[in-house]
């Protein structure tokens, strides 16, 4: 089993950075309501928890030059 590292920080109510090996994230928004993820590898995505065993995710990768 590989090892792997991730780590999560509140920043301000509502905003937390993420940081695992090879990049770092800053998540927006709360429990209920959409929440934004904007990567240090150019990929966002947008999510939602819905009722029931149910959840929408979506996801854009940009490419960085």
């Amino acid at each position: 089993m590989p090892l792997t590292f991730r780590k999560s920080f509140r920043i301000l109510p509502g905003v937390r950075l993420n940081i695992n090996r090879r990049s770092w994230s800053v998540t927006t928004g709360g429990r209920h309501g959409p929440r934004r993820t904007h990567s240090s590898t150019g990929r966002r995505t947008t999510s939602m928890d819905l009722p029931g065993p149910f959840g929408w995710r979506r996801t854009r990768s940009t490419r960085r030059h």
